[in-house]
């Protein structure tokens, strides 16, 4: 006897068919070879189809930029474009090489090729000095390529990482960090951190402001940028004992040893000071899970003075509309990690609101794959 099944998939609505249409009709083959005859359609075929090649190509651009930083090239034509034959000879390459990488460089504005086959930097080549931090990231990106070699299993079952191990504080370090990992930790994260201060306190308003806390606030470098930016702002660092050790380094060296204080703990297993009346927390709450957040928050609501306010600054999600830098970049970094992930401004909002802060709310920054903002008030 037959069993009937009453269970039917349900009929798929109007925008669903013209999606599957649509869908069908740009993987056709004969549509891409009647799109290419067309003058505008041939015109999008050809967008589209360099778009995808830029995907296929990305990890060779990104092998060229690691190779333009490791030679450092950038230093080497800061003061007069050289032939591929000088540089090869400066950094022991075949030339053969070496005119092939500088090639490569010119096509990504790197580099750019003179008429008389002398090359010169490009403008993202001269500009790559100038972003702090970003050669360092560039350099220990070799870590994060090898999580993602076998991309499907990466994404399959979250197995072993070497970033995870790159990053082990993260995992909650209630026990010894070596120096030579919160070293290698703090010179990443201060370099990196300089824009992201800038980004932040371009948008964030201190006024009034008597007392700024920042939790795990590393070597202090979002701390010395607000410290010089508003002179009669007390600071205070909070962070582990041996990442927190470069910090009063860089508050001499900036003059701020007399309003700076530094109080070195673990947000999981230890009280946050009290008695700030603004905390943040600076590329802090991406690297943890949800329920280490709202730990982490409702002790940071709980040490907050009455009507001070709390600032969020890191790269964020796009939610409903993603982002290439958050989406595509950060929420994959974090996934290597294995612990933390990259929440949109919404859901931060959420994570404050169910946690006792007010009003909280994004605050739009000019450089969203640098850092984003949301701030909100205990009330």
């Amino acid at each position: 006897m037959a069993i009937s099944d009453d269970t039917q998939a349900p009929r798929p609505s109007l925008s669903d068919r013209v999606y599957a249409w649509r869908t069908a009709l740009l993987g056709s083959r004969a549509f891409q070879r009647a799109a290419a005859r067309a003058p505008f359609a041939a015109r999008v075929a050809r967008k589209d189809g360099e778009a995808l090649f830029d995907l296929v190509a990305g990890f060779v651009h990104s092998q060229v930029l690691r190779a333009f930083v490791d030679l450092d090239l950038a230093a080497r034509l800061a003061h007069r474009p050289k032939r591929a034959e000088e540089l090869a000879l400066e950094v022991g390459l075949p030339p053969d090489r070496m005119r092939v990488l500088c090639q490569a460089a010119a096509s990504l504005n790197l580099m750019q090729r003179r008429r008389d086959s002398r090359f010169a930097l490009g403008r993202l080549g001269a500009a790559l000095p100038g972003i702090p931090g970003l050669a360092q990231m560039i350099a220990h990106h070799d870590v994060l390529y090898r999580d993602l070699a076998n991309a499907s299993g990466f994404f399959e079952d979250g197995s072993e990482t070497e970033l995870a191990e790159f990053w082990p504080y993260v995992f909650g370090a209630t026990g010894e960090v070596s120096a030579d990992t919160a070293e290698t930790y703090s010179e990443l994260m201060a370099q990196s951190q300089t824009l992201v201060a800038e980004e932040a306190l371009r948008v964030v308003n201190l006024r009034g402001v008597k007392t700024l806390l920042d939790i795990g606030g590393g070597t202090g470098a979002f701390l010395t940028a607000a410290g010089l930016a508003h002179p009669g702002l007390q600071l205070h660092l909070f962070d582990l004992p041996v990442v927190a050790e470069g910090a009063a380094a860089r508050f001499a060296r900036n003059g701020l040893t007399a309003r700076a204080s530094i109080t070195g703990g673990n947000f999981r297993t230890d009280a946050i000071p009290e008695g700030a009346d603004a905390i943040s927390l600076v590329r802090v709450l991406y690297d943890h899970s949800d329920d280490t957040v709202r730990m982490l928050l409702a002790k940071t609501h709980a040490a907050l003075a009455d009507g001070g306010r709390l600032i969020v600054s890191e790269p964020m999600s796009g939610g409903s509309r993603p982002m290439r830098s958050t989406d595509a970049y950060f929420a994959v970094y974090c996934m290597a990690m294995r612990t933390g992930r990259v929440r949109s401004a919404e859901e931060i909002a959420k994570l404050l609101t169910e946690a006792g802060f007010s009003g909280a709310a994004q605050v739009r920054t000019s450089r969203p794959f640098i850092t984003s903002v949301v701030t909100a008030r205990k009330s």
